[in-house]
């Protein structure tokens, strides 16, 4: 009989990589893996490697069967969005899938304690899930506090964004690509492309498509539409708990997804 897997899946946000330092001891023969769509932030592939030096055990990365730009063709040009997900189902689900096998697997889910939501990388019946967090009671706190404590800290991109994920994000709030924008402007330059530039779209006469609803990128950085964006995000701030100010970007912005639609879990936690 084949004997169970341990697999926790990482995205290169706080609370998997600090699920990852939690589990170490408890669970030696845990396989960790990460779903690399070759659009990831720099930040996430220095945080990854600092996190496997830390778990001192090699975190498997694991590539799509066919590039970003591949699926974009096969879904006529048109970007994946917020009810589709075609990119979760295609460069990070099912290559996390293929690696998982037939074998049976426990899949450890980094959600919180302090989050009122279940979630699940996976609908194969051979794969089941566990929330240590949940179970053991640790919050967002809790997961800030074992990252500290492991010298590790949190990925610098949540001083300006609040998830891990392919830096085109469309979960991206106005605020996140202005601090895309500002830290990695070739990045966005490069998305403002997939926006414009894209023969395919043409070549399948495909309605314009957007990573931030209607709202070309272009425009967004205009001064004036910048300046309103930022006045807008600073009033959030003021009128929100007293607290926020001292806490991450990630933190607040997480805070007002609360009740509202969450990114995918194979890339937020």
């Amino acid at each position: 009989m084949t004997s169970v897997r341990h697999i926790l899946s990482l995205s290169g946000g706080k609370d998997s990589s600090a699920l990852a330092v939690y589990m170490r001891e408890r669970v030696p023969e845990m396989e960790y893996v990460f779903c690399d769509t070759g659009k990831e932030l720099p930040e996430t592939y220095e945080y990854l490697d600092r996190l496997e030096a830390y778990l001192g055990k090699q975190i498997v990365r694991l590539n799509p069967e066919r590039t970003f730009e591949h699926y974009l063709h096969l879904y006529r040009g048109v970007l994946p969005d917020a009810r589709t997900r075609w990119c979760t189902r295609m460069l990070k689900i099912r290559p996390f899938e293929k690696y998982v096998g037939e074998d049976p697997v426990i899949n450890y889910v980094g959600i919180r304690a302090d989050e009122c939501r279940t979630g699940y990388l996976s609908t194969k019946p051979n794969i089941k899930a566990r929330y240590p967090f949940v179970e053991d009671g640790i919050d967002r706190e809790g997961v800030h506090r074992i990252l500290r404590d492991a010298g590790l800290g949190v990925p610098e991109y949540y001083r300006w964004r609040s998830r891990s994920g392919c830096y085109f994000c469309f979960f991206q709030q106005r605020i996140e690509w202005l601090g895309l924008h500002r830290e990695h402007p070739d990045l966005f330059e490069a998305a403002m492309r997939y926006e414009d530039d894209l023969e395919v779209r043409r070549h399948y006469g495909a309605r314009p498509s957007r990573w931030n609803g209607r709202e070309r990128l272009a425009d967004l950085i205009q001064p004036d539409r910048r300046s309103e964006i930022e006045r807008a995000f600073a009033r959030r701030i003021e009128n929100g708990p007293k607290h926020a100010t001292s806490r991450l970007l990630s933190d607040v912005l997480e805070d007002d997804m609360a009740t509202g639609e969450r990114p995918c879990l194979i890339c937020e936690l």
